[in-house]
C-alpha cells in the first residue's frame, strides 16, 4: 500500500510543484486539502503518513479574519506532539513555528525573488547542507522566531530566521523548493498586486526562474530526498 501525503494548500498556484514526482517515486499517493474549501479534520490530518503544509499570502495571526488558521493550527499542533512527518514552507513554516510558542509577526518588509542562502554551523551538518549559497525563491514578509531550544539552519542578511527543524520528521523552511519554476507565470500573475507595491520587476522573476530553475530543482530532490530518508 502506498504511505499518504497530504499536502495543506492556501492558493492553488502554490502547490506541490517539484516536489509531487518525488514524492510519487518515493512511494506516496499525494493529495490537496484546500484550505477554505475543505474541511480541516485534526483526526484526518494526523492520519496521514507525511503533510506538507505550502504557502500563502497571509499571516498565521490573521486569526480574525481567517479563521480556519485556528483550526489547521491545532491539526498540526497534533501531529507535532506526535513527532509526525511535517514539512512547512513559508506559511507553513510559520504555522510550524506559531504551534511550537513561537513569534511570528510581520517585519514591513519584504524578501521577493532568488537569492542565495547561507547556512549555519548547525545547517551545514543538517540536510541543507547541498543548499549552502545556493539562490532559492524567497517570496515573503512576515518572519517567524526560532521555535523555543530550536537551532536555526540558514538565513540570509535580510531574515535570519529561514529554517529550523524537530529530530529527523519536523523542517521548517520560509523558502520555496517546490516551485516548479516553469510554471512561474502563476506565481507573477497571483501576486501581481504584491509585486506592483514593493515597486519588483516581474521580468526579472521570470529570468531568474529560467536561469535558476534547473539546478534549484536538482537541489530540491537532494534536500527532500535526504529529508525523506531520515523521516523513514
Amino acid at each position: 500500500m502506498p504511505r499518504e501525503a497530504v499536502a495543506i494548500r492556501h492558493v492553488h498556484f502554490e502547490d506541490l510543484g517539484v516536489l509531487a514526482p518525488l514524492l510519487e517515486a518515493r512511494g506516496y499517493h499525494t493529495s490537496y486539502l484546500d484550505v477554505g474549501l475543505d474541511p480541516i479534520d485534526p483526526d484526518e490530518v494526523g492520519r496521514a503518513d507525511l503533510v506538507i503544509v505550502l504557502g500563502g499570502p497571509i499571516g498565521v495571526y490573521e486569526t480574525d479574519a481567517y479563521p480556519f488558521l485556528d483550526l489547521e493550527r491545532e491539526a498540526i499542533g497534533r501531529r507535532l506532539e506526535a513527532d509526525d512527518a511535517t514539512l512547512g514552507v513559508c506559511l507553513g513554516a510559520q504555522v510550524i513555528a506559531d504551534a511550537l510558542g513561537a513569534n511570528v509577526v510581520p517585519t514591513g518588509r519584504h524578501e521577493i525573488g532568488f537569492s542565495p542562502l547561507e547556512l549555519t554551523e548547525v545547517g551545514r551538518s543538517s540536510v541543507l547542507a547541498p543548499l549552502d549559497g545556493v539562490s532559492v525563491l524567497h517570496w515573503h514578509g512576515d518572519q517567524f522566531e526560532i521555535p523555543p531550544g530550536v537551532e536555526s539552519l540558514a538565513e540570509t542578511p535580510g531574515f535570519p530566521n529561514q529554517a529550523f527543524s524537530i529530530g529527523a520528521g519536523i523542517l521548517g523552511l520560509q523558502f520555496h523548493l517546490e516551485t516548479d519554476c516553469r510554471k512561474i507565470e502563476r506565481w507573477l500573475i497571483g501576486h501581481a498586486h504584491e509585486l506592483a507595491a514593493q515597486g519588483i520587476d516581474p521580468n526579472r522573476v521570470r529570468s531568474d526562474a529560467v536561469h535558476y530553475g534547473d539546478p534549484l530543482k536538482r537541489v530540491a530532490f537532494k534536500v527532500v530526498g535526504d529529508w525523506l530518508d531520515g523521516v523513514g
